[in-house]
């Protein structure tokens, strides 16, 4: 309200500070360097997304190798790879591992998250970094591990052995995402709950678990990628008897390269753009359940 405008109404005129003004310069100087900003980080993107741009056309290519632009539409590289045995064994060989590599690191990594965030005792965080350790070995050194450590067992080659392996480099991110989400609750909703008259089992299942669940799944979700996407330990460990999808797409593109390796690539990419949006909407889902849990500081 303006000094005019108040002493027309009769209520007391309140002070307005000057606005402080930025020179033309210095407006000139934040416009070009936000723009080039900007400008570098769209070079970067394209830079990243560009070979999914190239990937994904040429898997609807009619030529008969890989060409850029492709000459023609054929879907004949998608039906070669649904009508090949050899690329769907690998496929379901690949799901099951992932799946079964899911469901071991996310019971196994939900209830080390209970133990680090809510336990108090000695070696916590070096128990916390061995179980991280995962992500921070280069992938190469915990293959050749693995691999010695198999062969003196004879379990080189099976399935399941991969699943244990793919449990090991999985399970850091099961933590990781359930840990963050502990640390987001309020103990005193479990203390409540309890001074009710509900016992551990019965405030876990009806308290913790429903505030944390986005956290597991999200979790759930990176241990499924994690699995289906691994290549690494998988050279070393699956021998001859445990090729998954992964694997599969290495030996073709050392033998031969035909479009059906850009359609087995399309398909990854849609499959991990649908898990990386669903773990941010269980993010975002998450977030909104803290935001209206009372805070532990009211």
């Amino acid at each position: 309200m303006s000094v005019q405008e108040a002493r027309v109404l009769g209520e007391p005129a309140v002070a307005q500070r000057p606005r402080a003004r930025r020179p033309r310069g210095a407006t000139r100087r934040l416009s070009l360097s936000r723009l080039a900003l900007y400008g570098i980080t769209g070079l970067v993107l394209f830079y990243l997304v560009f070979p999914i741009i190239v990937v994904i056309p040429v898997s609807f290519s009619s030529a008969a190798f890989l060409q850029f632009p492709p000459p023609g539409l054929s879907l004949q590289w998608y039906e070669k790879f649904f009508g090949r045995r050899d690329w769907i064994d690998a496929t379901l060989l690949s799901l099951r591992i992932a799946m079964i590599t899911t469901v071991i690191a996310t019971v196994l990594g939900t209830l080390a998250s209970l133990a680090l965030v809510r336990g108090r005792f000695r070696g916590r965080n070096v128990i916390n970094a061995f179980i991280v350790s995962p992500m921070i070995i280069p992938a190469i050194i915990v293959a050749i591990g693995v691999y010695f450590f198999y062969a003196r067992l004879q379990i080189v080659g099976n399935w399941w052995a991969l699943a244990i392996a793919h449990t090991a480099l999985a399970l850091p991110f099961v933590v990781i995402n359930v840990s963050a989400t502990l640390y987001g609750f309020d103990e005193r909703l479990e203390y409540a709950a309890m001074n009710l008259g509900a016992n551990r089992r019965q405030t876990f299942l009806k308290v913790t678990l429903p505030n944390i669940r986005p956290g597991i799944f999200a979790g759930a979700l990176f241990a499924f990628i994690t699995s289906f996407d691994e290549l690494v330990v998988a050279l070393f460990v699956s021998g001859t008897g445990a090729v998954t999808l992964p694997r599969k797409m290495w030996a073709e593109l050392r033998q031969q390269i035909d479009p059906t390796i850009a359609a087995v690539s399309t398909l990854l990419i849609v499959l991990s753009v649908a898990i990386l949006l669903t773990s941010e909407l269980l993010r975002q889902r998450g977030e909104r359940l803290r935001t209206a849990l009372p805070s532990k500081d009211a």
